[in-house]
């Protein structure tokens, strides 16, 4: 694909330092750099991690819901 694009100055120098290194043309140090950013990790991406708390038994049958909200909120819950 063909197409025209503006490029900061620090990305024309690692452009043409890639090309004087390895040896390449233009087109093909912008495509490996580009492929360099896409594999590279996401900065600030983290995994997910869920904190939980050992709250012990509960104090409330929890088989029956109606009840358990009866208790815990009062019979106006509904």
């Amino acid at each position: 694909m063909r197409t025209t694009v503006t490029l900061d100055e620090d990305v024309v120098k690692a452009i043409e330092a890639l090309r004087r290194e390895r040896g390449l043309g233009t087109s093909a140090a912008l495509n490996e750099l580009v492929r360099r950013g896409l594999a590279a990790p996401q900065a600030g991406a983290k995994r997910f991690r869920q904190r939980t708390s050992d709250m012990g038994a509960p104090r409330v049958s929890l088989d029956d819901i109606g009840t358990a909200l009866e208790i815990l909120e009062g019979e106006a819950h509904g």
